[in-house]
């Protein structure tokens, strides 16, 4: 998910509770080289002040002119961009590319308290918007769901924040902790060990000296989550992989060579885990950058499970290594 849209929708709360008047604007349609994707999302302050992207470029300022020369929709209504060559040029939209818009007042918050409050916990849900009416309702979504407009009804999901689970508390772990943050992950570090765990220091995350498996449990890891076991303790990494790898996380990996990898895993068969479960699990751990400090591993670990979120396809990966497939988990929110 990205969850900048999150954040513009608390935002726009809170400029409504200050008196504010708010516009929402959504990506309903794209041509081209549009840059940002139908469900973008953008909030816009009586004032012209923004916060969001629906394009990245000269169409945000255009909006803000609109509103500070008075146009101020009353209703949600339609706004069309990079018709022509000509006007796609001015609005820096690339290779021609057009836009289509939804601009709507935003007349109470209640709805955003519920978003704000479902996707929290973890929830996927999806807004309907009747253009006609401008009622909005909050409904359950699946995954598989995406964003649609059939020219009346606007349906937008928003799910919860991508979460790092990271077991072990070294050096590799601080750096992957801070670049997870970087991409808006939410980070928990867990390790009970008393000489790693009273040293750590990342700002933004939340630490756990809990056993690793009852922590895993604990969150109740789900197709947001993704696993990380880096203690180089079998003991406390091979307890979060018998949990990890039944759970619907969308990337669970281990740190170690292929043939420690391939000894781990005939450990896990003598446990309640399935072939296709231990298959899941990603080892050694990473692309192939040809890392060797510890911020060049945590580059690796995190690209790689950046490429598994969106769909990519690994290809930068060493030769023999344990490779699931890539199954395209990104979900719009």
């Amino acid at each position: 998910m990205d969850s900048l849209d999150l954040q513009v929708l608390a935002q726009a709360r809170d400029w409504h509770a200050q008196g504010h008047p708010v516009w929402l604007v959504t990506v309903i349609e794209t041509w081209g080289s549009a840059p940002r994707p139908p469900g973008a999302l953008l909030a816009m302050r009586g004032d012209g002040l923004v916060v969001g992207s629906v394009s990245g470029g000269c169409v945000e300022d255009d909006l803000i002119d609109r509103v500070r020369k008075g146009e101020r929709v009353g209703q949600p209504s339609l706004i069309n961009y990079g018709v022509s060559k000509e006007e796609a040029a001015r609005f820096g939209l690339p290779c021609g590319g057009n836009l289509r818009l939804v601009q709507e007042p935003l007349a109470d918050t209640v709805w955003i308290d519920e978003v704000l409050a479902r996707t929290a916990r973890h929830e996927l849900v999806a807004r309907r918007l009747d253009l006609a009416t401008g009622t909005v309702a909050i409904e359950p979504a699946s995954r598989g769901d995406a964003f649609t407009f059939d020219g009346t009804v606007l349906r937008a999901l928003f799910g919860p924040r991508w979460r790092l689970l990271i077991i072990g508390a070294g050096q590799l772990s601080r750096a992957v902790a801070h670049m997870a943050l970087a991409l808006d992950f939410e980070v928990v570090c867990c390790d009970p060990r008393e000489e790693y765990n009273l040293t750590w220091d990342v700002p933004g995350t939340t630490f756990s000296t809990a056993m690793p498996d009852d922590l895993v449990l604990a969150l109740q890891l789900d197709p947001h989550s993704a696993v990380i076991a880096v203690t180089h303790d079998p003991k406390l990494d091979d307890m979060v992989l018998l949990e990890a790898l039944k759970s619907p996380a969308f990337y669970v990996g281990a740190l170690g060579s292929r043939s420690n990898t391939a000894a781990r895993k005939e450990r896990l068969k003598l446990f309640d885990l399935s072939d296709a479960e231990i298959a899941r699990l990603h080892g050694p751990i990473g692309l192939d950058l040809g890392s060797k400090t510890p911020a060049e591993i945590a580059v690796s670990i995190v690209a790689e499970i950046t490429a598994v979120k969106n769909g990519v396809s690994l290809l930068q990966k060493k030769e023999g290594s344990a490779m699931p497939e890539a199954t395209g988990v990104c979900v719009r929110g």
